[in-house]
Protein backbone atom coordinates (compact mmCIF):
# COMPACT_ATOMS: atom_id res chain seq x y z
CA UNK A 1 0.00 0.00 0.00
CA UNK A 2 1.24 3.44 -0.97
CA UNK A 3 0.01 6.71 0.60
CA UNK A 4 -2.47 7.45 -2.23
CA UNK A 5 -3.51 3.89 -3.10
CA UNK A 6 -7.23 3.93 -3.90
CA UNK A 7 -7.26 7.55 -5.15
CA UNK A 8 -8.34 7.88 -8.80
CA UNK A 9 -7.18 10.92 -10.79
CA UNK A 10 -8.43 11.93 -14.22
CA UNK A 11 -5.63 13.90 -15.84
CA UNK A 12 -6.61 16.35 -18.58
CA UNK A 13 -3.27 18.15 -18.49
CA UNK A 14 -0.45 18.51 -20.95
CA UNK A 15 2.98 20.14 -21.30
CA UNK A 16 4.66 20.47 -17.84
CA UNK A 17 2.84 22.00 -14.84
CA UNK A 18 -0.13 19.61 -14.87
CA UNK A 19 1.78 16.45 -15.82
CA UNK A 20 4.29 17.17 -13.04
CA UNK A 21 1.41 17.48 -10.56
CA UNK A 22 -0.24 14.23 -11.64
CA UNK A 23 3.08 12.36 -11.81
CA UNK A 24 3.68 13.36 -8.19
CA UNK A 25 0.31 11.86 -7.22
CA UNK A 26 0.96 8.74 -9.32
CA UNK A 27 4.37 8.20 -7.72
CA UNK A 28 2.61 8.04 -4.36
CA UNK A 29 0.12 5.43 -5.47
CA UNK A 30 -2.80 7.26 -7.11
CA UNK A 31 -4.29 5.72 -10.25
CA UNK A 32 -3.80 8.41 -12.88
CA UNK A 33 -5.63 8.16 -16.20
CA UNK A 34 -4.08 10.60 -18.65
CA UNK A 35 -6.70 11.76 -21.15
CA UNK A 36 -5.06 12.70 -24.44
CA UNK A 37 -6.42 14.10 -27.66
CA UNK A 38 -6.15 11.81 -30.69
CA UNK A 39 -2.81 13.49 -31.47
CA UNK A 40 -1.52 13.25 -27.91
CA UNK A 41 0.18 15.59 -25.48
CA UNK A 42 2.13 18.23 -27.43
CA UNK A 43 5.34 17.32 -25.63
CA UNK A 44 5.40 13.90 -27.27
CA UNK A 45 6.86 15.84 -30.23
CA UNK A 46 9.06 18.26 -28.27
CA UNK A 47 12.63 17.49 -29.20
CA UNK A 48 15.32 16.69 -29.87
CA UNK A 49 16.49 14.93 -27.86
CA UNK A 50 14.43 11.80 -28.50
CA UNK A 51 15.00 8.23 -27.38
CA UNK A 52 14.08 6.53 -30.65
CA UNK A 53 10.64 8.10 -31.30
CA UNK A 54 9.91 9.14 -27.71
CA UNK A 55 10.52 12.70 -26.56
CA UNK A 56 12.84 13.00 -23.54
CA UNK A 57 10.64 15.90 -22.38
CA UNK A 58 7.47 13.76 -22.34
CA UNK A 59 9.25 10.84 -20.68
CA UNK A 60 10.41 13.09 -17.83
CA UNK A 61 6.95 13.85 -16.39
CA UNK A 62 4.52 11.09 -17.37
CA UNK A 63 5.54 7.86 -15.64
CA UNK A 64 3.13 5.77 -13.55
CA UNK A 65 0.15 6.86 -15.69
CA UNK A 66 -2.28 5.20 -18.06
CA UNK A 67 -2.91 6.89 -21.42
CA UNK A 68 -6.39 7.04 -22.88
CA UNK A 69 -7.41 8.76 -26.10
CA UNK A 70 -10.65 10.67 -25.69
CA UNK A 71 -12.12 13.44 -27.83
CA UNK A 72 -13.95 15.68 -25.35
CA UNK A 73 -15.36 17.80 -28.18
CA UNK A 74 -17.62 14.92 -29.23
CA UNK A 75 -20.70 13.64 -27.41
CA UNK A 76 -19.33 10.10 -27.26
CA UNK A 77 -16.16 11.36 -25.62
CA UNK A 78 -18.08 13.34 -22.99
CA UNK A 79 -20.20 10.28 -22.23
CA UNK A 80 -17.07 8.27 -21.45
CA UNK A 81 -15.62 11.13 -19.42
CA UNK A 82 -18.70 11.38 -17.19
CA UNK A 83 -18.55 7.62 -16.62
CA UNK A 84 -14.92 7.97 -15.63
CA UNK A 85 -15.57 10.63 -12.99
CA UNK A 86 -18.43 8.77 -11.30
CA UNK A 87 -15.95 6.98 -9.03
CA UNK A 88 -13.00 9.35 -9.46
CA UNK A 89 -11.58 11.53 -6.70
CA UNK A 90 -9.74 14.22 -8.64
CA UNK A 91 -9.74 15.90 -12.04
CA UNK A 92 -6.69 18.00 -12.96
CA UNK A 93 -6.64 20.40 -15.91
CA UNK A 94 -4.44 23.19 -17.22
CA UNK A 95 -6.47 24.68 -20.06
CA UNK A 96 -6.97 28.41 -20.40
CA UNK A 97 -9.72 29.56 -17.96
CA UNK A 98 -13.17 29.09 -19.45
CA UNK A 99 -12.23 26.11 -21.65
CA UNK A 100 -13.92 23.53 -19.41
CA UNK A 101 -17.14 25.55 -19.47
CA UNK A 102 -17.05 25.65 -23.28
CA UNK A 103 -16.60 21.88 -23.31
CA UNK A 104 -19.50 21.46 -20.88
CA UNK A 105 -17.38 19.81 -18.19
CA UNK A 106 -16.73 22.67 -15.75
CA UNK A 107 -16.88 22.21 -11.96
CA UNK A 108 -20.62 22.95 -11.67
CA UNK A 109 -21.28 20.11 -14.13
CA UNK A 110 -18.73 17.73 -12.61
CA UNK A 111 -20.15 17.94 -9.10
CA UNK A 112 -23.60 17.02 -10.44
CA UNK A 113 -22.08 13.69 -11.47
CA UNK A 114 -19.94 13.31 -8.33
CA UNK A 115 -20.36 15.67 -5.37
CA UNK A 116 -17.05 14.53 -3.91
CA UNK A 117 -15.01 15.35 -7.00
CA UNK A 118 -12.04 17.67 -6.56
CA UNK A 119 -11.17 19.77 -9.60
CA UNK A 120 -7.67 21.24 -9.65
CA UNK A 121 -7.15 23.96 -12.26
CA UNK A 122 -3.68 25.19 -13.21
CA UNK A 123 -3.35 28.31 -15.36
CA UNK A 124 -0.97 31.14 -16.08
CA UNK A 125 -2.80 33.84 -14.15
CA UNK A 126 -5.71 32.20 -12.31
CA UNK A 127 -9.41 31.68 -12.92
CA UNK A 128 -10.27 35.24 -11.83
CA UNK A 129 -8.74 38.68 -12.23
CA UNK A 130 -8.04 40.95 -15.16
CA UNK A 131 -5.14 38.80 -16.42
CA UNK A 132 -7.07 35.52 -16.37
CA UNK A 133 -7.48 35.28 -20.15
CA UNK A 134 -3.85 36.04 -20.95
CA UNK A 135 -1.96 33.04 -22.32
CA UNK A 136 0.21 31.66 -19.54
CA UNK A 137 3.81 30.60 -20.03
CA UNK A 138 6.55 29.94 -17.52
CA UNK A 139 8.78 32.80 -18.71
CA UNK A 140 5.88 35.28 -18.44
CA UNK A 141 5.27 34.24 -14.85
CA UNK A 142 8.96 34.55 -14.01
CA UNK A 143 9.10 38.03 -15.54
CA UNK A 144 5.76 39.39 -14.35
CA UNK A 145 6.11 37.76 -10.92
CA UNK A 146 9.31 39.64 -10.13
CA UNK A 147 11.71 36.70 -10.29
CA UNK A 148 13.62 37.96 -13.31
CA UNK A 149 14.07 41.40 -11.74
CA UNK A 150 16.33 39.85 -9.09
CA UNK A 151 17.97 37.11 -11.18
CA UNK A 152 21.22 37.68 -13.01
CA UNK A 153 24.27 39.88 -12.61
CA UNK A 154 24.01 43.58 -11.66
CA UNK A 155 23.88 45.81 -14.73
CA UNK A 156 23.12 42.93 -17.09
CA UNK A 157 19.82 42.04 -18.80
CA UNK A 158 17.32 40.12 -16.63
CA UNK A 159 17.44 36.34 -16.94
CA UNK A 160 15.06 33.56 -15.97
CA UNK A 161 15.84 30.51 -13.87
CA UNK A 162 17.59 27.77 -15.82
CA UNK A 163 14.53 25.52 -15.90
CA UNK A 164 10.76 26.05 -15.88
CA UNK A 165 10.51 26.77 -12.18
CA UNK A 166 7.07 28.43 -12.34
CA UNK A 167 5.57 25.43 -14.15
CA UNK A 168 7.07 22.85 -11.82
CA UNK A 169 6.33 24.90 -8.71
CA UNK A 170 2.69 25.39 -9.66
CA UNK A 171 2.40 21.66 -10.25
CA UNK A 172 3.65 21.16 -6.71
CA UNK A 173 1.15 23.70 -5.29
CA UNK A 174 -1.64 21.95 -7.16
CA UNK A 175 -0.61 18.57 -5.73
CA UNK A 176 -0.47 20.14 -2.27
CA UNK A 177 -3.93 21.65 -2.72
CA UNK A 178 -5.33 18.31 -3.88
CA UNK A 179 -4.00 16.54 -0.79
CA UNK A 180 -5.50 19.22 1.48
CA UNK A 181 -8.85 18.96 -0.32
CA UNK A 182 -8.81 15.16 0.00
CA UNK A 183 -8.21 15.51 3.74
CA UNK A 184 -10.99 18.08 4.11
CA UNK A 185 -13.39 15.83 2.19
CA UNK A 186 -13.20 13.29 5.01
CA UNK A 187 -14.94 15.88 7.18
CA UNK A 188 -17.43 17.41 4.75
CA UNK A 189 -18.01 14.64 2.22
CA UNK A 190 -17.76 17.24 -0.53
CA UNK A 191 -15.18 18.11 -3.14
CA UNK A 192 -14.13 21.58 -4.21
CA UNK A 193 -12.42 23.57 -6.94
CA UNK A 194 -8.74 24.41 -6.54
CA UNK A 195 -7.36 27.39 -8.45
CA UNK A 196 -3.57 27.66 -8.84
CA UNK A 197 -1.58 29.86 -11.18
CA UNK A 198 2.00 30.30 -12.35
CA UNK A 199 1.99 33.98 -11.42
CA UNK A 200 0.71 33.35 -7.89
CA UNK A 201 3.36 30.69 -7.43
CA UNK A 202 6.24 32.98 -8.36
CA UNK A 203 4.90 35.83 -6.22
CA UNK A 204 4.35 33.53 -3.22
CA UNK A 205 8.00 32.49 -3.33
CA UNK A 206 9.33 36.04 -2.96
CA UNK A 207 9.10 35.70 0.87
CA UNK A 208 12.04 37.68 2.32
CA UNK A 209 12.46 39.75 -0.87
CA UNK A 210 8.86 40.94 -0.52
CA UNK A 211 9.49 41.41 3.20
CA UNK A 212 12.55 43.54 2.43
CA UNK A 213 10.43 45.67 0.10
CA UNK A 214 7.62 46.05 2.65
CA UNK A 215 10.19 47.15 5.25
CA UNK A 216 12.26 49.50 3.11
CA UNK A 217 10.11 50.54 0.15
CA UNK A 218 13.09 49.74 -2.10
CA UNK A 219 13.02 47.30 -5.00
CA UNK A 220 15.39 44.33 -4.55
CA UNK A 221 18.15 44.30 -7.13
CA UNK A 222 19.89 41.40 -8.91
CA UNK A 223 23.01 40.22 -7.08
CA UNK A 224 24.08 37.33 -9.27
CA UNK A 225 24.42 34.37 -6.95
CA UNK A 226 24.77 36.51 -3.82
CA UNK A 227 22.21 36.90 -1.01
CA UNK A 228 20.69 40.31 -0.23
CA UNK A 229 20.77 39.77 3.55
CA UNK A 230 23.82 37.55 4.18
CA UNK A 231 27.51 38.02 3.27
CA UNK A 232 29.43 35.99 2.17
CA UNK A 233 26.80 33.61 0.83
CA UNK A 234 27.49 32.99 -2.86
CA UNK A 235 29.68 31.42 -5.51
CA UNK A 236 33.37 32.24 -5.92
CA UNK A 237 36.00 31.49 -8.53
CA UNK A 238 39.04 29.39 -7.66
CA UNK A 239 42.06 28.90 -9.93
CA UNK A 240 40.36 26.02 -11.79
CA UNK A 241 36.60 26.52 -11.38
CA UNK A 242 33.86 27.68 -9.05
CA UNK A 243 32.38 26.74 -5.70
CA UNK A 244 29.79 27.90 -3.17
CA UNK A 245 30.37 29.01 0.40
CA UNK A 246 27.55 29.96 2.79
CA UNK A 247 28.56 31.87 5.91
CA UNK A 248 25.15 32.04 7.54
CA UNK A 249 26.06 33.59 10.92
CA UNK A 250 28.83 35.36 12.81
CA UNK A 251 30.08 32.17 14.48
CA UNK A 252 30.67 30.67 11.03
CA UNK A 253 32.36 33.90 10.00
CA UNK A 254 34.95 33.48 12.75
CA UNK A 255 35.69 29.94 11.52
CA UNK A 256 35.74 31.18 7.94
CA UNK A 257 38.35 33.84 8.73
CA UNK A 258 40.56 31.22 10.37
CA UNK A 259 40.36 28.93 7.35
CA UNK A 260 40.99 31.63 4.75
CA UNK A 261 43.88 33.03 6.80
CA UNK A 262 43.67 36.57 5.41
CA UNK A 263 44.56 39.14 8.09
CA UNK A 264 42.46 41.92 6.53
CA UNK A 265 39.30 39.88 7.15
CA UNK A 266 39.76 40.50 10.88
CA UNK A 267 38.92 44.18 10.41
CA UNK A 268 36.12 45.07 12.90
CA UNK A 269 33.97 46.41 10.04
CA UNK A 270 33.41 42.79 8.95
CA UNK A 271 32.68 41.41 12.42
CA UNK A 272 28.89 41.19 12.14
CA UNK A 273 26.63 40.24 9.28
CA UNK A 274 24.96 43.70 9.01
CA UNK A 275 28.45 45.20 8.71
CA UNK A 276 29.45 42.67 6.08
CA UNK A 277 26.30 43.46 4.08
CA UNK A 278 27.14 47.18 4.33
CA UNK A 279 30.72 46.57 3.12
CA UNK A 280 29.78 43.84 0.65
CA UNK A 281 31.71 45.10 -2.39
CA UNK A 282 35.11 45.55 -0.76
CA UNK A 283 34.80 42.28 1.19
CA UNK A 284 33.87 40.25 -1.88
CA UNK A 285 36.73 41.86 -3.78
CA UNK A 286 39.18 40.66 -1.10
CA UNK A 287 37.73 37.16 -1.21
CA UNK A 288 37.74 37.00 -5.01
CA UNK A 289 41.47 37.68 -4.95
CA UNK A 290 42.41 35.17 -2.26
CA UNK A 291 40.25 32.36 -3.68
CA UNK A 292 42.23 32.47 -6.93
CA UNK A 293 45.26 31.16 -5.05
CA UNK A 294 43.96 27.58 -4.72
CA UNK A 295 41.92 25.01 -6.64
CA UNK A 296 38.26 24.24 -5.99
CA UNK A 297 38.97 20.91 -4.27
CA UNK A 298 41.58 22.52 -2.02
CA UNK A 299 39.17 25.18 -0.79
CA UNK A 300 36.31 22.71 -0.33
CA UNK A 301 38.57 20.40 1.70
CA UNK A 302 39.62 23.28 3.96
CA UNK A 303 36.06 24.51 4.46
CA UNK A 304 34.72 21.04 5.18
CA UNK A 305 37.44 20.50 7.78
CA UNK A 306 36.44 23.85 9.29
CA UNK A 307 32.74 22.81 9.25
CA UNK A 308 31.80 25.72 7.00
CA UNK A 309 28.89 25.08 4.59
CA UNK A 310 30.29 24.75 1.09
CA UNK A 311 29.90 22.78 -2.11
CA UNK A 312 30.81 22.51 -5.78
CA UNK A 313 28.75 23.98 -8.61
CA UNK A 314 27.76 20.78 -10.35
CA UNK A 315 26.87 20.20 -13.97
CA UNK A 316 24.01 17.82 -14.79
CA UNK A 317 26.51 15.02 -15.47
CA UNK A 318 28.14 15.65 -12.07
CA UNK A 319 24.99 15.52 -9.99
CA UNK A 320 23.22 12.70 -11.84
CA UNK A 321 26.26 10.49 -11.28
CA UNK A 322 26.86 11.62 -7.70
CA UNK A 323 27.14 8.69 -5.27
CA UNK A 324 24.99 10.43 -2.66
CA UNK A 325 22.12 11.00 -5.09
CA UNK A 326 22.41 7.44 -6.37
CA UNK A 327 22.28 6.13 -2.79
CA UNK A 328 19.15 8.26 -2.27
CA UNK A 329 17.63 6.62 -5.37
CA UNK A 330 17.22 9.96 -7.12
CA UNK A 331 18.19 8.31 -10.40
CA UNK A 332 16.15 5.24 -11.31
CA UNK A 333 16.33 2.85 -14.28
CA UNK A 334 13.25 1.07 -15.63
CA UNK A 335 12.66 -1.17 -18.64
CA UNK A 336 10.57 0.36 -21.42
CA UNK A 337 8.72 -1.97 -23.83
CA UNK A 338 10.23 -0.35 -26.93
CA UNK A 339 13.17 1.74 -25.70
CA UNK A 340 14.98 -0.72 -23.48
CA UNK A 341 16.30 0.57 -20.17
CA UNK A 342 15.63 4.27 -19.55
CA UNK A 343 16.73 6.53 -16.72
CA UNK A 344 14.42 8.81 -14.75
CA UNK A 345 14.67 11.07 -11.74
CA UNK A 346 13.62 9.43 -8.48
CA UNK A 347 10.96 10.37 -5.94
CA UNK A 348 12.10 13.21 -3.63
CA UNK A 349 9.73 12.50 -0.72
CA UNK A 350 10.74 9.45 1.30
CA UNK A 351 8.24 7.58 3.53
CA UNK A 352 9.31 5.10 6.21
CA UNK A 353 6.26 2.79 5.92
CA UNK A 354 4.53 3.56 2.64
CA UNK A 355 7.14 4.68 0.12
CA UNK A 356 6.30 5.91 -3.33
CA UNK A 357 7.26 3.73 -6.25
CA UNK A 358 7.97 4.05 -9.96
CA UNK A 359 5.91 1.13 -11.21
CA UNK A 360 5.45 1.93 -14.88
CA UNK A 361 7.27 3.92 -17.52
CA UNK A 362 5.49 6.75 -19.39
CA UNK A 363 2.72 5.25 -21.54
CA UNK A 364 2.54 5.21 -25.30
CA UNK A 365 -0.29 7.28 -26.77
CA UNK A 366 -3.62 5.57 -26.08
CA UNK A 367 -1.92 2.50 -24.66
CA UNK A 368 -4.67 1.88 -22.07
CA UNK A 369 -7.75 3.11 -23.95
CA UNK A 370 -9.25 -0.33 -24.59
CA UNK A 371 -8.49 -1.53 -21.05
CA UNK A 372 -10.16 1.49 -19.45
CA UNK A 373 -13.22 1.34 -21.69
CA UNK A 374 -13.59 -2.37 -20.94
CA UNK A 375 -13.42 -1.64 -17.20
CA UNK A 376 -16.21 0.92 -17.67
CA UNK A 377 -18.41 -1.82 -19.16
CA UNK A 378 -18.27 -0.87 -22.82
CA UNK A 379 -18.78 -3.66 -25.36
CA UNK A 380 -16.09 -4.59 -27.87
CA UNK A 381 -18.30 -3.16 -30.62
CA UNK A 382 -18.63 0.20 -28.81
CA UNK A 383 -14.90 0.25 -28.05
CA UNK A 384 -14.10 -0.28 -31.73
CA UNK A 385 -16.44 2.57 -32.68
CA UNK A 386 -14.79 4.94 -30.20
CA UNK A 387 -11.32 3.93 -31.35
CA UNK A 388 -12.33 4.46 -34.98
CA UNK A 389 -13.64 7.93 -34.12
CA UNK A 390 -10.32 8.76 -32.46
CA UNK A 391 -8.39 7.64 -35.54
CA UNK A 392 -10.65 9.76 -37.76
CA UNK A 393 -10.20 12.81 -35.53
CA UNK A 394 -6.42 12.35 -35.57
CA UNK A 395 -6.35 12.14 -39.37
CA UNK A 396 -8.49 15.27 -39.70
CA UNK A 397 -6.20 17.19 -37.36
CA UNK A 398 -3.18 16.36 -39.52
CA UNK A 399 -4.78 17.75 -42.70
Amino acid sequence: MQPLTGIKVIDLTRILSGPYCTMTLADLGAEVIKIETPNGDDTRQWGPPFIQDESAYFLSVNRNKKSMILNLKEAEGKEVFFKLIEDADVVVENFRPGTLKKLGIDYEVLKQHNKGIILASISGFGQTGSYSQKPGYDILAQGMGGLMSVTGEPGRRPVKAGFSIADVGTGMWAAFGILVALHERHRSGEGQWIDTSLLDTVVSWQTYLAGNYFASGKNPQPLGDAHPNIVPYQGFGASDGHFIVAVGNDHLWEKFVEVVGLRSLRDPKYATNPQRVEHREELISLLDEVFQTKKVDEWLTLFELGKIPCGPINSMSDILNDSHLLEREMVVEKDHPTLGSIKMLGIPVKFSRTPGEIKTVPPQLGENTTEILSNLGYSQEKIKRLNDLNITASEKAKV
